[in-house]
Formats: structure tokens, C-alpha cells, sequence
């Protein structure tokens, strides 16, 4: 009975971390460069869980190798809470496209919490002429292996989502990877590559400023923000759909509580008419999945995106 009892006493010892969190800033590391769709939805969440917290949550854009640099960097930290990652969906690409990551996506990350999603715009220069997705297919079709097609780097949404549309459309591209969004639709509207599939929310002002030609909407309807759009399907391919999602993770031995304080608190920040309409306006849909749901939906991801990168004949490199 003494033994029991001292271990009762023990365990209502411990810290309950949840209860305390946060007291101090939390870094919230960006996998993608600055004006990047993660960099976009992570900002912004950042800003909200500032308000809420009040404590500083500093975002640190840390990119590189399709994400796993920031994702590195985190699982390095202290499994305190108080460095996070924001990522893009590049987190369950790049297993399948790096040979020699040095950590696991599924048994070295808890998955804390879905900050959102939306469509990726297929996106050129007005001086293209093209004016449709087939005219893109049939000047590409045209010229095998001649058209330089932009992504925001290995591994990372926007360039899966172009494997996608090979895959579909039978076309030959040359695939240039980025350091990020930005530097991509920079050298698709000055013509340097050809095409981008530029997140909505990074396409929206050159779209609609006349910087650049929408061709297609990669999501299975058009988005209300670009209703003239478009989706692939539309255009002769049935069943084409790709979401670019954001998320949360932070290193699996977070504690419990923990882990999920911070995926209510994240989900109730996304809840806010504010923070919703924020993103809504930029073409995102928030995210509202509990850990568990966010982890089997990393998993379902992990495994179709898989399927995807072998139909493409794309080995770990």
C-alpha cells in the first residue's frame, strides 16, 4: 500500500505541460521560403496564436531540400512545445523522393494539427498566348522536352502537382526546381520557364494584376475567388484533383497534453471569423482535424502520394 501510494504522490507530481504552455515565445519554423503558401498560412496562423497565447510566436522561414531542412532543424529542438514546423504537403512527398532523409515522417513527428488547403493555379506568362490548358498540352506536345516547367523545389506540392499533370496529360517537361513560390512565378511571368502551379494564395495578385495567365485550377471545381478559371478536369481530364495543404508538427516525444493543448488551441484559432475569413479570402480552407484525424490523413497522403511518384517512374534519389 506504502509503494502505491508513493507512486500516486510521484505521478500527480509531475508537470503537467499543458497547463503552463506557453510561458515563454514558441518559434514556429516556415519549411518554404518567405511569400511561399506555407510562409502565407503559417504567418498568419502565427499571428492568431500570438493574440491568444500572449506570448511572441516568431516564424522563421528556414527552407531548403523540399522542406526537410526546417523539418531537421525542428526534430533537433527540445520536444518542449516551443518550436514547431509548418510545412507543406512536400512532408509526405519527400520520402519518396529522398533516399537518405535522417528521420522517419511518421515515427519521428507528432502530428499536431491541419492548418489548411486550397488549389494550385496553373499559371503563365501573357506572352505565352496561351490561353487554355490545351494550348499549353499541344505546344508541349509539340516540343518534347523543350518546355522548362517551374516548381517551388523537389519534393514540395507544386512540383507532385506537376507529375500529376504529366501523368495525366502525357506531356514531356523539364522539370526546374526553386527555392520557393516566389522565385518561381518570378521566372514564369519573365518567361524564363513556362508554366507554375502557383498556390492560389500566391497567384491571386499577378493573376489578377494581368501579370500572369490562369490556364487551369488544379482542384476538382473551380475556386469562387477565380470563378473564369477552369479546373483540369473541366479541360478533358476526368478525375484530376490536387489540394496543396498545410500543416503542423512539432517532435513525436512532445507530451501528450501537450500535443494536445496546442492542437485545440490551433484549431480554435482557425474557428475565429477573423482568421477564417483572412484565409478564406486567399483561397484556404482551414483545417479542423483532432491528432488522430491528422494522423490518419498524413498516412493516406503518405500513401498516395507514393503511388503517384512510381507511376511517374520517380525513385528516392
Amino acid at each position: 500500500m506504502k509503494t502505491l501510494l508513493a507512486l500516486l504522490i510521484g505521478w500527480c507530481a509531475l508537470p503537467v505541460w499543458g497547463q503552463t504552455y506557453p510561458n515563454k515565445p514558441v518559434r514556429l519554423i516556415i519549411s518554404f521560403t518567405p511569400g511561399s503558401s506555407t510562409d502565407i498560412v503559417g504567418r498568419a496562423v502565427a499571428a492568431k496564436l500570438q493574440e491568444m497565447w500572449g506570448q511572441p510566436v516568431v516564424a522563421e522561414n528556414r527552407p531548403g531540400a523540399g522542406g526537410t531542412v526546417g523539418s531537421e532543424f525542428v526534430l533537433r529542438s527540445d520536444p518542449d512545445g516551443y518550436t514547431l514546423l509548418a510545412n507543406s504537403s512536400a512532408h509526405v512527398a519527400n520520402p519518396g523522393i529522398y533516399k537518405d532523409m535522417r528521420y522517419d515522417t511518421l515515427r519521428d513527428f507528432v502530428n499536431l494539427a491541419l492548418l489548411g488547403g486550397g488549389p494550385n493555379v496553373l499559371m503563365v506568362s501573357p506572352d505565352a498566348g496561351w490561353k487554355t490548358l490545351g494550348d499549353f498540352v499541344k505546344a508541349a506536345k509539340a516540343n518534347p522536352g523543350k518546355l522548362n516547367f517551374a516548381s517551388a523545389g523537389i519534393g514540395s506540392g507544386t512540383h507532385f502537382n506537376l507529375e500529376k499533370l504529366k501523368i495525366a496529360t502525357g506531356v514531356d517537361v523539364v522539370h526546374v526546381p526553386y527555392k520557393g513560390t516566389p522565385e518561381a512565378i518570378g521566372d514564369t511571368i519573365a518567361g524564363r520557364t513556362c508554366c507554375y502551379w502557383a498556390p492560389l494564395n500566391a497567384a491571386l495578385p499577378h493573376v489578377n494584376g494581368g501579370k500572369a495567365v490562369a490556364l487551369a485550377i488544379s482542384s476538382a471545381q473551380r475556386s469562387p475567388l477565380l470563378p473564369n478559371v477552369p479546373s483540369v478536369a473541366e479541360q478533358g481530364y476526368p478525375g484530376f484533383d490536387y489540394t496543396l495543404w498545410v500543416g503542423l508538427w512539432g517532435p513525436a516525444k512532445i507530451p501528450a497534453d501537450l500535443a494536445a493543448k496546442i492542437n485545440k488551441d490551433v484549431n480554435a484559432a482557425l474557428a475565429t471569423p477573423e482568421l477564417r475569413a483572412q484565409l478564406t479570402k486567399l483561397g484556404t480552407v482551414p483545417g479542423n482535424l483532432t491528432i488522430p484525424q491528422f494522423t490518419d490523413f498524413v498516412k493516406k497522403e503518405l500513401d498516395e502520394t507514393k503511388k503517384i511518384l512510381d507511376a511517374a517512374g520517380i525513385k528516392p534519389q
